[in-house]
């Protein structure tokens, strides 16, 4: 069976706005036009996930909502996973291990640093870096092919199908 892992990153939140603290932050302007973005170009795609699992600090669950909506998904199905904010790379490979055996397609929502160490741990040595350095601004999704086994993840063990940028959508 092939596996696919959507890594997305929340999209753009809004530091104008006085937040009582980080996990609070919405969404800015430009956030809630993006997610909605990339979420209707994976619906285009086909990439509708059987397993979906994001931080609910609130602009990664903005951003999820927004994604979900666009895919037609029930937001009752998605996982809120507490560890996600703030994870390491460690963190996020605990939580793919728990991803159920049958899942085909998972998408995670969550937040960097994590986010990119978790591409780049999955992708090894095969990464391209992009020349901004950049390699997962705001609501950008990389698109990975997974090993069968959501368990035993390895450095390099997966490769990589594509990272899309809203930005790249709206040209």
């Amino acid at each position: 069976m092939s596996r696919e892992l959507l890594i997305l990153r929340h999209a753009k939140s809004d530091w104008g706005v006085r937040a009582a603290n980080d996990f609070d932050r919405p969404l800015a302007k430009r956030g809630i036009k993006d997610a909605p973005t990339i979420g209707a170009w994976m619906y285009r795609e086909g990439l509708v996930p059987d397993h979906f699992v994001s931080s609910p600090a609130r602009r990664a669950r903005d951003t999820a909502l927004k994604v979900c909506k666009a895919l037609d998904f029930k937001k009752k199905h998605i996982l809120w996973d507490d560890t996600i904010y703030e994870a390491d790379l460690d963190a996020l490979l605990g939580v793919l291990h728990r991803v159920p055996a049958k899942a085909a397609t998972v998408l995670l929502v969550g937040h960097n640093p994590g986010m990119e160490d978790l591409v780049r741990f999955l992708i090894g040595d095969d990464l391209d870096e992009p020349v901004d350095g950049k390699l997962l601004p705001t609501a950008t999704l990389a698109r990975l092919e997974m090993p069968n086994d959501w368990s035993s993840l390895e450095l390099g063990c997966a490769s990589i199908i594509a990272v899309v940028r809203p930005k790249k959508l709206k040209e």
